[in-house]
């Protein structure tokens, strides 16, 4: 049997699933629009290919959607939307019948960075319809929360879950204490939140989350470092052999890059009415070894002392200080 064209025959399944798949390139330009877009948007591929996509979908601007294929190009982070919280942000139907009574189709999304070698990133989305009969939809449910309880990230901002902070720590101080290293541990909050929260609202809160995180975990350079939504708006940070001194350089570090994103929070009650960050650091050592509770109430200590001399600092605790 003959070899087959693998391209025409990736082009071939591409246009043969029942999924929606968009690529954008770095101008948010479309350059890739498959035959389930045509059936359930209106516009041929001859059409929307080359257009920008929120030229094209005007009403995206402003929503998630913009914001994850923003992260996607600039930050290569992926995102998952969730269709409870993002029933239908395109305007897809599922046959001319609904689109007549204005009945989208609720839609699930993932939006994922693609690297090109020579050319650049890319922006992959995929649509999938989620808009079932109630006994698909039940099991849909069922399998989606299972997915969430079994997952390691957050839903939100795709960094590492409180699940995986847990086992991750534990995994870390006793790999510190069986080889003599040192451990940092990074306890990281968002400063004046609930009034961001409460005069923004949670859609905008959202959005400063993911942009926290995004930027924070950007920093990571190595695969053993792990950025964790710890809870709300408070976000940990594990740092395997990491002294004090690294800790904190990296600390300071975070807390400029923060500045740096330049999000307005008129609300704020310091002078600097942007998001900012307050940071408390502890480290394990040799000399002064520690179990995971004593660990992070170190570092919970700091962060506690950060808040109270005014937030946007970071402190350390004093090594044997629980």
């Amino acid at each position: 049997m003959a070899e087959p064209n693998r391209l025409q025959l990736l082009e071939s399944v591409l246009e043969a699933v029942s999924v929606g798949a968009i690529v954008l390139d770095s101008a948010h330009r479309i350059v890739l629009w498959n035959k389930w877009m045509t059936r359930h948007s209106g516009w041929d591929a001859h059409q929307a290919i080359g257009s920008n996509l929120f030229e094209l979908f005007p009403e995206l601007r402003g929503l998630r959607v913009e914001a994850a294929v923003q992260q996607a190009l600039s930050n290569n982070f992926s995102s998952l939307l969730s269709p409870t919280l993002n029933r239908a942000p395109f305007p897809l139907y599922g046959n001319p019948g609904a689109q007549g009574r204005g009945e989208r189709m609720q839609q699930a999304l993932a939006v994922t960075p693609v690297e090109v070698p020579g050319e650049g990133r890319y922006c992959l989305i995929q649509l999938n319809d989620v808009s079932m009969a109630a006994a698909r939809e039940k099991l849909l449910r069922e399998q989606t929360e299972l997915l969430r309880t079994q997952t390691f990230l957050d839903g939100l901002t795709g960094v590492a879950n409180r699940r995986h902070f847990d086992v991750a720590i534990d995994k870390e101080l006793r790999r510190a204490k069986r080889n003599g290293a040192k451990l940092s541990l990074l306890m990281i909050d968002i400063d004046y939140f609930k009034p961001y929260n409460d005069h923004y609202g949670h859609q905008q809160g959202d959005d400063c989350l993911i942009r926290v995180s995004a930027a924070m975990a950007s920093m990571l350079q190595r695969s053993t470092d792990v950025l964790a939504r710890y809870g709300g708006e408070e976000f940990a940070m594990i740092l395997p052999d990491t002294d004090a001194a690294q800790a904190m350089q990296m600390a300071q570090a975070i807390r400029m890059r923060i500045i740096g994103q330049q999000i307005p929070h008129e609300f704020a009650g310091g002078d600097l009415k942007q998001i900012t960050v307050s940071i408390g650091i502890a480290t394990l050592t040799p000399e002064f070894p520690m179990e995971v509770p004593a660990l992070i109430g170190a570092a919970d200590h700091a962060l506690y002392a950060a808040k109270r001399l005014g937030r946007n600092r970071a402190v350390a605790q004093p090594p044997g200080l629980e």
